[in-house]
């Protein structure tokens, strides 16, 4: 029986999060998140590759022999993010351009083709586009939340850049700390990236400690009746 969506929006978003829960994925997640459009473009890029892929090889599951499951699955994922590459080389060049290399690395990204394995091959389409597009945005915010992480911590800015995705009308959105703010170098480096995803996990692992303290002291106490056996 397929899980229900409500299953799937927490699955992604939360409890199974590629980024948090499965640590998925963490090339790009390393190397591109050193502000929040970078993390924004390239968790869009990864979203629209998961949810194109994910409904196509659920549409033709029952005609891909066992044997080469996993070349064709490859194979739809490649033109998938072929095309989307392609989309962004020619509407947002300057984007392109800082993302480099990790576009078409989507293809072998372990979240597509996990995905692909453990639930569109499996699922009808509805439920595997569904399940796609959560993973998709529980990677993207994850990306999203450590690039503005680090840009904070780093540079003192907000939304630097994001003119490269919103034109130029979008260079107003900067949000600054001020001239005078001195950043710390470590994270805008790699290091930094796997400092802050480590403080991401953890603060995660504190929150689903809390809620399961709170849920455990709030279920009712049933009490033994007098004179029944221990």
């Amino acid at each position: 029986m397929n899980a229900t969506y409500r299953e799937l929006t927490l699955a992604g978003l939360w409890n199974n999060n590629p980024g948090l829960v499965q640590l998925l994925g963490l090339c790009p997640l390393m190397a591109v998140t050193t502000n929040v459009v970078n993390g924004l473009g390239l968790g869009l890029a990864t979203l629209l590759a998961l949810v194109a892929s994910n409904f196509a090889i659920s549409l033709v599951r029952d005609y891909i022999r066992a044997e080469i499951r996993i070349p064709a699955f490859v194979l739809i994922i490649a033109g998938n993010v072929t095309l989307i590459e392609m989309l962004i080389r020619a509407y947002f060049p300057e984007l392109y351009a800082i993302l480099g290399i990790f576009i078409p690395l989507i293809v072998t990204n372990c979240i597509v083709i996990g995905r692909s394995e453990a639930y569109a091959s499996k699922n009808p389409p509805l439920p595997a586009g569904y399940d796609s597009l959560m993973m998709g945005i529980g990677f993207m915010l994850v990306l999203m939340v450590l690039g503005g992480l680090r840009e904070l911590v780093g540079n003192g800015t907000l939304f630097s850049q994001a003119h490269l995705m919103f034109g130029e009308a979008a260079r107003g959105m900067t949000i600054s700390l001020g001239a005078d703010f001195k950043g710390m170098l470590l994270a805008a480096l790699p290091p930094g990236a796997f400092i802050g995803l480590g403080f991401l996990v953890a603060l995660k692992n504190y929150i689903d400690k809390r809620m399961a303290q709170t849920a455990k002291a709030s279920q009712p106490i049933t009490r033994q009746p007098l004179g029944e056996a221990a």
